[in-house]
């Protein structure tokens, strides 16, 4: 605040302002700039009171509704208003320590009726409600609050970390669900993929096959025309002759060394046909008697 002083002339600085006395009593308020004083007449400049915004970090120890101990670090910013400086200057003794004192009381009472998670959702609320309590208080001393912010929400160390740990154990859940999701869709259309494969195989296969049938069944009727005196089974035989032959050749001509036992006979072949034609004829009676 400064002590008394007796000058003939003083200088109150930019952003300041001065507290003029007579006779130890307040008479007005100096604005910034030159000033003279009459001395014999009781005239003295008492103090300068800066009117620039100053800034006070509080940080309050208090405990949650869920029994948690949070350092909560507020940052007061306020100044003094010109027109009432003088409130300012004789009714405090020590601002900083008052306003701490608020910030204490008010954070206390609010705090507790919190949890941990509603304190870091709504602490605007807490800085919200010292903000009135002490433009309310501090207004009638010739201080203004400019602004309050809610710098730092500090849990205790073993809260911190339990806390993180519930976060990771969270994520890693929630990435074993999108894993076992997508593992899931990796099987179904593997799965799809596998019934179409097998699927197309069948038809290529029921096509090859009927390709077969056709081709034969033309070789067939090409040379009982062309070959007066053949019936159809003799060319049946001569065609399957045919197709044992290159069977074999084809065995042979295998690049797999791999040893196969087959019989094999003049009469082996037309045992093989006999087969072939006896089944033929078997299906083609089951088919007629289910008709």
């Amino acid at each position: 605040m400064g002590n008394t002083c007796c000058f003939l002339c003083g200088c109150v600085d930019q952003a300041s302002v001065g507290v003029v006395e007579r006779w130890g009593r307040f008479e007005r308020l100096a604005p910034p700039g030159f000033h003279f004083f009459n001395c014999l007449a009781g005239q003295c400049l008492a103090g300068v009171l800066s009117t620039r915004i100053h800034s006070l970090d509080v940080r309050i120890e208090t405990k949650t509704k869920d029994n948690v101990f949070v350092q909560l670090v507020c940052s007061i910013q306020y100044r003094i208003v010109k027109e009432n400086a003088d409130d300012a200057f004789y009714e405090l003794a020590n601002p900083r320590e008052q306003i701490q004192a608020y910030v204490f009381d008010v954070v206390r009472a609010i705090v507790p009726r919190m949890a941990l998670d509603e304190l870091f959702e709504q602490k605007g609320e807490v800085a919200i409600a010292v903000l009135e309590e002490l433009e309310k208080v501090m207004g009638a001393y010739g201080y203004c609050i400019e602004h309050i912010l809610m710098v730092d929400i500090i849990p205790d160390d073993t809260v911190r970390r339990a806390m993180n740990e519930i976060n990771a154990a969270q994520r890693l859940q929630l990435a074993s669900v999108y894993k076992g999701e997508a593992e899931k869709v990796l099987q179904v259309k593997r799965a799809e993929a596998e019934a179409e494969a097998k699927y197309l195989g069948g038809v290529g296969v029921a096509r090859q096959r009927q390709a077969i049938t056709d081709g034969l069944r033309e070789n067939i009727l090409e040379f009982s025309h062309k070959v007066s005196g053949t019936s159809a089974k003799e060319v049946m035989d001569l065609i399957m002759i045919t197709q044992y032959f290159d069977t074999i050749k084809d065995l042979g001509n295998s690049s797999k060394n791999t040893t196969v036992f087959i019989p094999h006979g003049p009469g082996h072949v037309r045992d093989i046909g006999d087969q072939i034609r006896n089944g033929l004829m078997e299906a083609s009676s089951a088919q007629i008697d289910q008709q």
